[in-house]
C-alpha cells in the first residue's frame, strides 16, 4: 500500500477543498433556508432546529413571492430596482474603464512638465477616506439639482480611481515602445494609440477593473441611500433593505434569503465568466512595475 506524500496532489488539494467549502457554507445555508417553509425557517434562523443540509419539502414558490414582495406595488418595485442597478452599473462600469485607462495612458506614456508629482497626488488621493468627501460632494450634487437622479451615481465614474488608474498606468507602462512607434508611422496621435493599440492589449486589467467596479456599484447601498429619495429611483441594495425592515422578522427570514440570493447571482455569474482575466489582470496589471 503506499504512502501519500507531502507533494501528494490529494494533501495538496484537501486543505483547498476545504476552505472552499467552509466558504460556501453560508451561501448554501441562505439557499436551504430559501427554501423552508417559514416556520421552520424561522427555527432555523433563529437556533431552535437543527438545519438539514436539504429542505424535505423544497418551497420555491418562495422566490416569486418574495420578489412580489419587493417594493410598493407588486412586481414593479423589484423590476424598477432592478433596472435602476442594471443601468447604473453598466455606466458606471464604461465610465470607470474608458477615464481610468486614458489617465493611465497619459501617466504613462505622455511625457510633460510635473507629470511624476501629478502621479503621486493621485496616488495619495487613495488614503483619503470617502466620508471626507461625502457632505462636501452632496452639497454640490444638490445645487446642481441631481439630488434623487442617476446622476451622482454615474458622473463620477468619468473622471476616474486613483487605483485602477495605476493599475492601468502599470501595464501601459510594460507595453515595447516599438508598437507605439509603429502606431506613430501609421499616423495615430496619442488617442488612436490608446483606443487602438493600448486597450486591445490590457483586456486583462479591463476586465479586473470592470469586475471589481461592478461588484462595488452592485452592491453600494450608502451612495443610492443619500442621493436616491423616490422609490422608483431605488437600487437593489436599497430596496433590499427596504425589504429587510419590512420583512425582517423571523416568519419572513426565508424570504429575505431568497431576495438576497437572486441579489448576489450577478455577481457570482461574472466572477465565473472573468476568472480566467481577472486573475491574469492581477497578475499583471498590479505586481509588476
Amino acid at each position: 500500500m503506499k504512502r501519500l506524500s507531502l507533494r501528494s496532489p490529494i494533501l495538496a488539494y484537501l486543505p483547498l477543498v476545504l476552505g472552499a467549502l467552509l466558504m460556501l457554507f453560508p451561501l448554501w445555508w441562505m439557499f436551504v433556508i430559501s427554501l423552508e417553509t417559514p416556520a421552520n425557517a424561522g427555527a432555523a434562523a433563529a437556533g431552535g432546529k437543527g438545519m438539514a443540509l436539504w429542505p424535505a419539502d423544497a418551497q420555491w414558490s418562495n422566490y416569486p413571492e418574495a420578489l412580489r414582495e419587493v417594493g410598493s406595488t407588486p412586481w414593479t418595485g423589484f423590476l424598477d430596482a432592478l433596472a435602476n442597478s442594471i443601468l447604473i452599473t453598466v455606466l458606471t462600469v464604461i465610465g470607470t474603464v474608458l477615464s481610468c485607462s486614458l489617465a493611465g495612458y497619459g501617466f504613462a506614456r505622455v511625457s510633460f512638465r510635473g507629470s511624476r508629482a501629478l502621479f503621486v497626488l493621485m496616488l495619495a488621493t487613495m488614503m483619503l477616506p470617502a466620508q471626507v468627501t461625502m457632505i462636501p460632494l452632496f452639497l454640490l450634487f444638490r445645487e446642481l439639482g441631481w439630488v434623487d437622479t442617476l446622476l451622482p451615481l454615474v458622473v463620477p465614474s468619468f473622471f476616474g480611481n486613483a487605483f485602477f488608474i495605476f493599475m492601468f498606468r502599470q501595464f501601459f507602462a510594460q507595453v515595447p515602445e516599438a508598437l507605439v512607434e509603429a502606431a506613430r508611422i501609421d499616423g495615430y496621435g496619442h488617442l488612436g494609440i490608446w483606443w487602438r493599440v493600448m486597450l486591445p492589449l490590457c483586456r486583462p486589467v479591463i476586465a479586473i477593473t470592470a469586475v471589481f467596479t461592478f461588484i462595488f456599484c452592485w452592491n453600494d447601498f450608502l451612495a443610492p441611500l443619500i442621493y436616491l429619495h423616490s422609490e422608483e429611483q431605488m437600487t437593489l441594495a436599497v430596496a433590499l433593505n427596504s425589504f429587510r425592515n419590512q420583512y425582517g422578522g423571523l416568519d419572513d427570514v426565508h424570504l429575505l434569503m431568497a431576495v438576497s440570493l437572486i441579489t448576489m447571482v450577478p455577481c457570482i455569474l461574472l466572477f465565473f465568466a472573468a476568472q480566467k482575466q481577472f486573475v491574469e489582470g492581477l497578475g499583471k496589471g498590479a505586481v509588476k512595475g
